[in-house]
């Protein structure tokens, strides 16, 4: 122990000492005397003294605070911004955590939340004009990570609405369209949803989408189906991707609810994210005004200029739900008593969550370098495919390590944890799977396409 270290532990300890006591004893003992004694005591017997006079105050050590940003990431966020983030995190600590296990155990999701969320005032947090704020993606990151790290569920709602719908709109849309509905979507008076995946299109759909738009006149004819479209159950508008019979080329439509030819049916029996209300989607002779086309959306180039966005808000969303179980599982090691002790206190639970902090904090320091290349302009696909390959697989671990420390009661919903378990299996899926990601990343360091 160092003398600064002592000095350190007896300026804590001083904060725990009666003054009146020592008052008292004053006028019994000569502290001066007592003081030099203490001054020419060896490091050893000085820490000796310090442990003794520690368990003789009578007053239990209060634990650490639980906190899952282990490197501080949050304190290089300016004062505005961490002002946000900490916004949006009573939001969901407030309205969102105690209502998680309900919704997501009905598989139903909490209509209420929409104009509560609205009041943050963070759609299209990164767009500039059109009622947005034109923030930093480092900024818009963090508040993923704080979403996810409550309910994956509504972060994904959110995600869908800001950033894929938002976002293909922002991206694709004219002038008018962007004048037009980026405003009213802001203030989420109405809602988006994002139809790109079909029921035998998943990986493949930039070069085999089965859905197609024909274009008759000022209209646009759209045949084929949709499936696992978030939040299209009870969207307004809904970004349909189609390829057009005349140069099979990959187009975007803005499909209004209530269309017709338009139909959503609501998915059932999901493991994960059960809050999001998934839909299956089936154009029938969907007619749709060539004014409801997405003016810049030509081919799917434009279309994966809005996943590679939204990609690195996903590996955002990982390191939340990773996070989330974390802190969830050092809480309960804390309080979890086996043996008379705290779980806390045994080494083989000590182990796990350092390994579960290792994974974490390299999970948030990957992402935070990747919205910081994001805000540069430098982004490509294979740096956002890397971090969802990466975040994604580390969350996997974070939250078995995080079941595993709860024992039996990680399986009881109660506990939280059980919902951030089934929760990761989609987030490792969605917005390109491991095997995708990766051979998007394996083509750019070898020069080599290994795409079938």
């Amino acid at each position: 122990m160092s003398i600064f270290e002592s000095f350190t532990q007896i300026r804590t300890l001083l904060k725990t000492i009666d003054i009146n006591a020592v008052a008292r004893l004053s006028k019994k003992v000569d502290l001066n005397k007592m003081m030099g004694v203490v001054s020419k005591m060896s490091e050893e017997d000085l820490g000796k003294m310090l442990k003794f006079m520690e368990a003789g105050s009578g007053k239990k050590k209060a634990p650490p605070m639980v906190n899952g940003d282990f490197y501080e990431l949050t304190g290089t966020l300016s004062p505005e911004d961490k002002l946000i983030q900490m916004k949006v995190r009573e939001f969901m600590e407030t309205e969102i955590k105690p209502i998680a296990n309900h919704y997501w155990n009905n598989a139903q999701f909490p209509m209420h939340i929409i104009p509560l969320m609205a009041r943050l005032d963070i759609c299209g947090l990164t767009y500039k004009g059109y009622g947005c704020a034109g923030r930093s993606a480092l900024l818009e990151g963090f508040i993923a990570m704080e979403m996810a790290r409550i309910d994956s569920s509504v972060s994904t709602f959110f995600g869908v609405h800001s950033g894929l719908a938002m976002g293909s709109i922002y991206m694709c849309g004219s002038e008018e369209q962007k004048q037009y509905w980026l405003p009213i979507m802001q203030k989420m008076k109405i809602i988006g949803a994002f139809g790109l995946t079909e029921p035998e299109v998943g990986s493949g759909a930039a070069g085999g989408l089965t859905t197609t738009c024909k274009r008759i006149g000022d209209e646009w004819v759209i045949n084929g189906q949709k499936k696992w479209i978030g939040n299209a159950t009870f969207s307004d508008i809904t970004i349909i991707w189609a390829r057009d019979l005349s140069d099979n080329q990959v187009k975007g439509f803005i499909v209004k609810k209530g269309n017709p030819g338009f139909k959503a049916e609501k998915m059932q029996d999901k493991m994960a994210l059960r809050t999001v209300q998934n839909a299956l989607i089936t154009l029938t002779d969907c007619i749709v005004p060539e004014s409801d086309r997405l003016q810049n959306a030509n081919s799917f180039k434009d279309t994966a200029n809005v996943l590679r966005m939204t990609r690195a808000g996903v590996a955002w969303q990982a390191v939340g739900c990773g996070r989330g179980a974390y802190e969830l599982a050092l809480k309960y090691t804390m309080e979890r008593k086996q043996f008379g002790r705290p779980i806390a206190g045994f080494q083989l639970v000590q182990d796990l969550l350092v390994t579960m902090l290792g994974d974490l904090t390299a999970m948030q320091t990957m992402v935070y370098r990747l919205s910081q290349l994001q805000d540069s302009g430098v982004l490509t696909d294979e740096h956002a495919s890397l971090a969802k390959v990466f975040c994604t697989l580390r969350m996997r671990s974070i939250v078995d390590h995080a079941r595993e420390l709860f024992g039996g009661n990680g399986i009881l919903l109660e506990y939280d944890i059980a919902r951030f378990v089934a929760d990761a299996e989609a987030i490792y899926s969605y917005e390109g799977t491991k095997e995708i990601n990766s051979l998007i990343v394996g083509r750019a360091i070898t020069g080599e396409s290994a795409f079938v």
